[in-house]
C-alpha cells in the first residue's frame, strides 16, 4: 500500500507523520503525532506497518535528528534483534514429533529462559566487552555482576529460540533477544539524565555534541554489542542441541543477525542524521533482514528496498493486535492449542503464552502487503518448534 500521510494539524505537531499501517490505532497515533511535536525531530516520523502502542514511543517507529538521541524512544531492551542460522545438508525430511519434544526438551535444559540467569558467576565475556569503559563506575559495576549472568539467556515475553523450516528443507535456528539487564541499566542512567536536563519530559534529547549525550551514545554501543554476543551463545548453545537431536552442523554462511532498538548514524537525504529505530529495522537496498512473525506463523528473509521516506528501514515482526492484558482476558488455552496446529510448544505453559498466541499478532502477511515498498520477502520459514521467553 502506498503511505498514509498525517500532516501537521495543530496541537503542536511540526511534521508529519508518514504510517504504512491500514489498521494504526488512534493511540498510536497519538503517541507518533507526539514524536512529531518535538523539535529534534527532523523531516519526519515514519511509522511501520507493525506499529503499535508503547511506553513513552510505539514500537515500530523511526525518525531522525540532527544531533540528538532521545533515551526514552528506544525503550530498555537496546540492541534487541533477531537472529537466523541454517543448517544441513542432511535435515530430516520431515523432522517427527518426538524428535521436535526432544529438540524443545534439550533446548529448555540448555538455555535459561524468562527471569532464569546463568548459575555461579555466570559466562565469561569476551575480552572487549568485559573491558570496555562505561561512563560511570555504577554500570561497570553492573556489567561485571550482571554482564556474565545475562549472556546466553533468552529473558522473557516476546523473546524466543526457534526451529525453522524452509521450502527446500534446510532447518533454520533463529533467536530474539536482546541486551537483557544490562540494556535496562543503561536506559534507566541515561534517561535520568535527559529528563533532569529537558524539565522531567520523557523524550528529552541529550546532545552528542556534549558529555551526556556523547556517553549514552558509547554506553549504547557497548549495549548493542552485548546484544549481539548474547544471540551469537544461545545460537552456539543450540547448536550444540541440534547436533544431538538431528546430527546436523551449522551451514558455512554463519548467522544473519539485525538489530530493532538501536540508533544509528546515517546519511539520508544527502546528510548525516542519527536514526532512531524501535521496533524497526535497518532495510538499505539490497540489505539482508529478518521478520518474524508470531510463534505459530512463519518468519520471512528478505531483502530491504531502502525507502527513502522510512529512513530505509522495515518492520521488525508481526506486531501486536491485543496488549498483554487483553489476550489473557480473550483467549483460553485450548485457543492457543489450536493455534499453534502443529507447532511444537510446552504446552504446560500454555496458561502464560496466551498472551503471546498468534492472535495476539498481526498476520504477518498482512504486514508485508502494507509494507511492499520497504523490504521483499526472498524466503519463507515455516515454524516447527518454539521455547519462549
Amino acid at each position: 500500500m502506498m503511505p498514509i500521510v498525517y500532516p501537521p494539524e495543530g496541537g503542536g505537531q511540526r511534521v508529519p507523520v508518514v504510517a504504512w499501517s491500514r489498521v494504526l490505532s488512534a493511540a498510536t497515533l497519538r503517541q507518533l503525532r507526539r514524536l512529531a511535536s518535538e523539535p529534534y525531530v527532523v523531516d519526519r516520523v515514519a511509522a511501520m506497518p507493525d506499529a503499535h502502542v508503547a511506553e513513552g514511543v510505539a514500537v515500530g517507529t523511526v525518525f531522525a535528528t540532527e544531533d540528538a538521541i532521545v533515551p526514552a524512544a528506544l525503550g530498555g531492551d537496546l540492541g534487541c534483534g533477531v537472529a537466523a542460522l541454517r543448517f544441513g545438508p542432511g535435515a530430516p525430511p520431515k523432522p517427527g514429533r518426538r524428535e521436535l519434544e526432544r529438540l524443545l526438551g534439550g533446548l529448555a535444559a540448555a538455555v535459561p529462559v524468562g527471569d532464569a540467569c546463568q548459575p555461579g558467576r555466570g559466562v565469561p565475556l569476551p575480552e572487549a566487552l568485559a573491558s570496555a569503559p562505561l561512563s560511570t563506575r555504577a554500570l561497570e559495576r553492573q556489567r561485571d555482576a550482571l554482564g556474565p549472568r545475562h549472556a546466553g539467556t533468552l529473558g522473557g515475553g516476546n523473546h524466543f529460540l526457534e526451529l525453522d523450516r524452509d521450502a527446500g528443507g534446510s532447518l533454520w535456528l533463529l533467536v530474539h533477544t536482546g541486551s537483557r539487564g544490562m540494556g535496562a541499566a543503561v536506559r534507566a542512567h541515561h534517561g535520568r539524565a535527559a529528563e533532569a536536563a529537558g524539565g522531567g519530559s520523557d523524550l528529552a534529547p541529550l546532545s552528542v555534541r556534549e558529555g551526556p549525550g556523547a556517553a549514552y551514545l558509547a554506553d549504547l554501543g557497548w549495549a548493542l554489542a552485548f546484544a549481539r554476543e548474547n544471540r551469537r551463545l544461545l545460537l552456539a548453545r543450540a547448536s550444540e542441541v541440534m547436533a544431538d537431536v538431528f546430527g546436523l552442523e551449522p551451514g558455512p554462511e554463519g548467522p544473519i543477525d539485525v538489530h530493532h532498538n538501536y540508533v544509528e548514524a546515517e546519511e539520508q537525504g544527502g546528510r548525516p542524521l542519527l536514526v532512531h529505530r524501535k521496533g524497526a529495522v535497518r532495510a538499505r537496498e539490497g540489505e539482508r533482514v529478518i521478520v518474524p512473525g508470531s510463534m505459530g506463523t512463519a518468519t520471512y528473509l528478505a531483502r530491504g528496498l531502502g525507502h527513502e521516506l522510512a529512513f530505509a528501514s522495515c518492520p521488525h515482526g508481526a506486531g501486536r493486535v491485543l496488549s498483554r492484558a487483553e489476550a489473557r482476558r480473550r483467549i483460553r488455552p485450548p485457543d492457543l492449542r489450536r493455534a499453534m496446529g502443529r507447532v511444537v510448544f510446552d504446552e504446560g505453559r500454555a496458561r502464560a503464552l496466551v498472551e503471546e498466541a498468534p492472535q495476539a499478532y498481526r498476520p504477518i502477511g498482512e504486514v508485508f502487503e502494507d509494507g511492499a515498498g520497504l523490504a521483499r520477502p526472498v524466503l519463507r520459514l515455516e515454524p516447527l518448534a518454539v521455547l519462549k521467553g
